[in-house]
């Protein structure tokens, strides 16, 4: 007797960070670029608080279950009850891959809910995204945080150890993505250049920024010791985000697709051409990563044949 096959890979992105880091603006703004480059893509709303959704959904959780009637029907809190709906997904999994196998030749786009916790320490997020790598889905969790915490030096150690907490919960490839960048400038001048916040160099520069602070120079040596667990680990840094400027949401899709093994097609790298050069002149040629290069394409292509 024949083995049943396997389903094919599918490839997509869990957006998730803190409240108002920008999740559903990123998912409009890179459905809408992804269709542009010809890629079939779909959205997951994964928030049961979502309302009024800016692009049309796919999936939406609100059809098996909502943060209003669990609040209402068990007299739980926003947290307790985002807490609960998470845990209600869980137990309904089948729903979830019935609704996902609709769209079985897409790119999905996940668009999670806020709370910090989920990504931090509670396991129900961890255990979906867990099943969806077991149906054969390959995902990068792309992390959003509002780039608003660059001008604080407090602020920003506190993003770090959020953000490496979450990589290390969530067990995905992982992006960090600093959004808002058409912002940033609004928020005052910051301490240091960009690259020293996205690349996340020594940290001892900050830790002398807030000695400088009389309210933060007595935890002066419990921020030493954050600064050095973030710096021992090695692995946070981030990739800025101006979802409104095509050369910075190509760099993260780029990032996003090294993360997970997805090569661009041919068709896709030629509407990419296109669009860059449309929005900065004909002469323009964007730098590829080696995995991105035409060669690899061929071999991805190769691959995919045998």
């Amino acid at each position: 007797m024949m083995s049943e096959c396997p389903p094919s890979l599918r490839f997509g992105q869990v957006v998730i960070g803190p409240p108002g880091s920008g999740k559903t603006t990123y998912c409009r703004g890179m459905q809408e670029f992804l269709s542009h480059l010809g890629r079939k893509v779909v959205v997951v709303n994964m928030d049961p608080a979502n309302e009024g959704l800016p692009y049309p959904c796919a999936v939406d959780i609100s059809e098996l279950v909502t943060l209003d009637d669990v609040m209402e029907g068990l007299k739980l809190g926003p947290n307790g009850g985002l807490l609960y709906c998470m845990e209600y997904l869980e137990a309904n999994l089948d729903w979830l891959e019935t609704k996902l196998e609709e769209h079985s030749d897409c790119y999905f786009l996940f668009d999670c809910p806020g709370q910090v916790e989920l990504y931090t320490h509670q396991n129900s997020v961890k255990n979906i995204f867990a099943q969806l790598a077991k149906w054969n889905f390959r995902l990068t969790a792309v992390h959003l945080v509002d780039s608003h915490y660059c001008a604080d030096p407090a602020k920003f150690i506190s993003v770090l150890c959020t953000s490496l907490s979450t990589m290390l919960h969530v067990e995905l490839p992982h992006v960090n993505v600093l959004s808002k960048m058409d912002l940033i400038e609004q928020y005052g001048k910051l301490a240091f250049n960009l690259d020293f916040y996205t690349d996340v160099m020594d940290l001892t520069y900050l830790l002398d920024h807030l000695a400088a602070d009389p309210f933060f120079r007595k935890f002066l040596k419990l921020n030493e010791k954050l600064a050095g667990v973030i710096q021992d680990y090695g692995l946070v840094s981030f990739v800025p985000l101006n979802v409104q400027d095509k050369e910075s949401m190509t760099q993260v899709l780029r990032t996003v697709d090294k993360a997970n093994g997805y090569c661009f097609g041919d068709l896709e790298e030629r509407n990419l051409h296109a669009m860059m050069s449309a929005a900065v002149g004909a002469d323009f040629q964007f730098t590829s990563y080696p995995l991105l290069s035409i060669q690899n394409i061929s071999s991805c292509k190769n691959h995919q044949a045998l």
